[in-house]
């Protein structure tokens, strides 16, 4: 549970993050300490890096992801048809999830 003054202050570093607006380290290890304990912090930080890189701003399928808070917040978690290899965008992957 938040105290009244952590949220607001959590809320604030969030504000400016979808803003674009500048965010120092400690602010962002402070809200990263919060986001890793508390689902409903991790969700307002996904929110706001959404904001932060427009994707909220669409319409159809994808605003309806945002709203639900589905996906991913990173724009290199996205498979680009066009641009990547598909056996690339896996290398990362676990070894149960690569292609043998």
């Amino acid at each position: 549970m938040l105290s009244t003054t952590t949220r607001l202050r959590l809320q604030a570093i969030l504000a400016r993050i979808a803003g674009g607006e500048p965010v120092s380290l400690g602010e962002r290890v402070y809200l990263q300490k919060f986001a890793d304990r508390d689902r409903t912090v991790a969700s307002w930080l996904r929110r706001a890096r959404r904001q932060q890189q427009g994707q909220g701003s669409g319409d159809g399928i994808d605003r309806l992801l945002a709203d639900l808070d589905l996906g991913s917040a990173e724009p290199d978690d996205r498979f680009r048809p066009g641009e990547d290899d598909l056996g690339d965008w896996f290398r990362g992957a676990p070894p149960w999830l690569r292609r043998s």
